[in-house]
């Protein structure tokens, strides 16, 4: 009996130990989707700051292409608008898919036909997965069939912005002969299509074949061009075969054998220009692939990783939670892709992920996703801020139009600046704190950066419009100063008198144009301290703070109140701020949008509470992840990711919350904060513009 004893207990150790060998490890860096399911699939984006690339989640004939494709779902691209489709109002335009490539059948007979189709039928398929490697932003798809293997890796070139590339290896487990294939497709909403095929010599490198589709958004208000490359490796130069099978749709093809084991490679480089960028945007779409095409492909690739590496200089690291580590850096992935920096393009709510509120602007930016981007990207930050400086006259042609001074920022915005929001929705003539979030965000530009060229330049030319808006917005009754018929952050409340985010985030714009005239030796508006000191922020009977005059406890959209606490310091002693906190976090509606979990994450730090900061860190993000990937939906079980508010939330909670990070006029400060149990150390790196660490153990 004793003998045997501990035999069992080496057996059952070699079997948990097997069994923890077996057990998936969780990658840092590789969201991996190995079960793909193509009815319950929700795309990775790659993306640049300009162009966004969505996946789709099959391998599959097509057609129409005569061939077997890997396709994108969609190509977009950031500052290209045009009015079609939802609300009557300007959309984020679709343009030309060229990240379409795969494999034709180069045989003609019938049974030649059906043998290649055989080649991929699904019974001979042994594996399939799907994986993003965010270090080195390279989505890629691999299938592997019984008689050959076929990856695909696509990208959108860091260091070319108008620029992707996909690259395709196919490994070959006989003597095959297959026609790789390139296509360029046009989504129905384009207009006056015309496409193109020609051959560029090359000096002493190979002809670059270039083929290139041109038109027109819907109302004709921007032109588009596309234009793609086959780029070979070792100099080789097959004869390509241009078909157009109709104005949406043409290809370019070559023919390849190869003998068993033989491994191949090639190139598919792609151009996407719109005139938002300049006027000749044909003739620019193919000078830009044929700069790409003569880079070559491992110039491109290096390039490109060097790009990525140097971002994630700046990056979040977490011990002892190696989930939360891939999901912290799966929305920092997606705010570094959907930003970038030298622009003055910003971030719609759904970044480059899609046409999700139809591209448009809102106060998601400035609350939501800058301040993780402030802290750990600075440049990409002042792009966001360039975006509101470029439009600050048609701010203030909207503030004329409604009877204001100064500028009032519209609710959507697009390309113009103008207001876009649909007509249905009273958010855009009401939800007017936009303008102070704004506010918010220069100045805190200026706290991280204490650039005072950039203050008198930008800085303070906005914030004295803004403060001007806030001065002509105030109803004056007996020395108060009330702001009436507004939309608030909780928008399930229409206009309402005296909201406390709005009034809270109107007190901290006329404060920030008083301090930045200051900073400046110019003299304030003396009505901006007057108007801010007369604001009111009014209390219920039991000591909490209201949302809005008449507020009566009922469901809320999200937090409102709150925000005067974290990011505001409108509120900064410590009873209102639990009293506020115990008081809504329950009247918040469970099916509203993920980022307000986060704020409460963020002040149930501050005031100890380790737990309840965890929990609902968790419960800002985790219910809204998406298959396969985990994109983050709007809603939980939404249909509409890459919800890039959501991301920007949960990493305020991280950097502010866990990592007590705050923005002040010392510059960058840590306050003590505490660290989820399981997290051992969290680690700050490459913050501000002096790329400081933070530590908390």
């Amino acid at each position: 009996m004793f003998r045997l004893l501990p035999t069992f207990f080496l057996l059952l150790f070699l079997v948990n130990s097997a069994q923890s060998q077996q057990s998936p490890q969780v990658s840092p860096w590789i969201l991996e989707a190995a079960d793909v399911d193509p009815n319950n699939y929700f795309g990775i984006t790659v993306a640049n700051g300009k162009i966004g690339i969505i996946s789709n989640p099959e391998f599959k004939q097509d057609g129409d292409a005569g061939a077997f494709l890997f396709s994108a779902k969609d190509i977009v691209v950031n500052g290209a608008y045009d009015t079609y489709g939802r609300g009557r109002v300007s959309n984020i335009l679709k343009v030309f898919n060229f990240a379409n490539v795969g494999i034709a059948n180069p045989y003609f007979t019938e049974k030649e036909k059906k043998e290649f189709d055989q080649l991929f039928a699904e019974s001979n398929k042994i594996s399939e997965r799907q994986w993003l490697n965010m270090q080195t932003a390279t989505f890629s798809h691999e299938i592997d069939y019984r008689d050959l293997t076929l990856r695909f890796d696509l990208r959108a070139l860091r260091q070319l912005p108008n620029n992707g590339l996909i690259s395709v290896t196919i490994k070959a487990k006989k003597a095959i002969t297959l026609a790789p294939i390139a296509l360029i497709r046009a989504p129905d909403i384009l207009r006056d299509l015309e496409t193109n095929y020609t051959e560029i010599p090359s000096g002493h490198h190979p002809n670059i074949p270039l083929m290139t589709s041109y038109g027109w958004s819907p109302n004709r208000k921007m032109e588009i061009a596309s234009t793609i490359s086959f780029l070979f490796e070792s100099g080789e130069s097959p004869g390509i075969t241009h078909q157009e099978r109709h104005r949406f749709q043409h290809s370019i093809k070559f023919v390849k054998s190869l003998q068993k084991d033989e491994s191949f490679t090639f190139h598919v480089v792609g151009t996407i220009m719109t005139s938002e960028q300049g006027a000749d945007t044909y003739n620019e779409s193919e000078r830009l692939t044929i700069f790409a095409a003569l880079e070559g492909a491992g110039r491109l690739i290096e390039k490109h990783e060097a790009a990525w590496k140097e971002l994630w200089k700046s990056d979040i690291l977490i011990e002892g939670d190696a989930q939360a580590q891939q999901d912290v850096h799966s929305a920092l992935y997606h705010l570094y892709a959907f930003v970038r920096a030298g622009t003055s393009y910003s971030l719609s709510p759904m970044g480059l992920s899609g046409l999700g509120y139809n591209g448009h602007v809102f106060w998601d930016t400035e609350i939501w996703m800058y301040p993780p981007l402030l802290l750990l990207q600075p440049e990409m930050a002042r792009s966001l801020l360039d975006y509101r400086f470029d439009r600050l006259e048609m701010a203030k042609l909207n503030a004329r139009n409604h009877g204001y001074a100064g500028a009032m920022y519209p609710w959507e915005s697009d390309d113009t600046g103008q207001e876009a929001t649909p007509v249905w929705a009273l958010t855009g003539p009401f939800e007017h704190h936009i303008s102070g979030d704004i506010a918010w965000a220069f100045w805190k530009y200026f706290e991280v950066t204490g650039d005072t060229e950039w203050l008198e330049e930008k800085g303070y030319v906005v914030l004295k419009e803004i403060a001007d808006f806030w001065i002509s917005r105030v109803d004056e009754v007996n020395g108060v100063y009330h702001i009436n018929n507004v939309v608030g952050a909780d928008e399930y409340a229409e206009n309402i008198n005296n909201n406390a985010y709005t009034n809270g985030v109107a007190i901290k714009s006329l404060e920030y144009a008083t301090r930045a005239a200051q900073v400046l030796g110019l003299t304030p508006n003396p009505q901006w301290a007057i108007v801010a000191q007369g604001i009111p922020l009014q209390k219920m009977d039991n000591g909490v703070t209201s949302e809005y005059d008449g507020y009566d406890g009922r469901i809320i959209k999200q937090a409102d109140v709150n925000l005067l606490a974290y990011p505001l310091d409108v509120i900064t002693d410590r009873r209102s701020i639990e009293k506020d906190l115990h008081y809504y976090e329950s009247r918040i509606d469970e099916n509203g949008p993920a980022m307000g979990y986060s704020v409460l994450s963020i002040l149930y730090n501050t005031l100890g509470d380790r737990d309840r900061s965890y929990d609902l860190f968790v419960k800002g993000y985790k219910p809204n992840a998406a298959p396969p990937f985990g994109v983050l939906a709007e809603f939980a079980g939404g249909s509409n990711p890459y919800f890039g508010t959501g991301a920007g939330g949960m990493l305020q909670a991280v950097l502010a919350g866990f990592g007590g990070l705050r923005i002040t006029d010392q510059g960058i400060k840590q306050i003590p904060s505490l660290l989820p149990e399981k997290w051992t150390s969290l680690t700050l790196q490459g913050i501000g513009i002096h790329e400081a660490n933070f530590q908390v153990k």
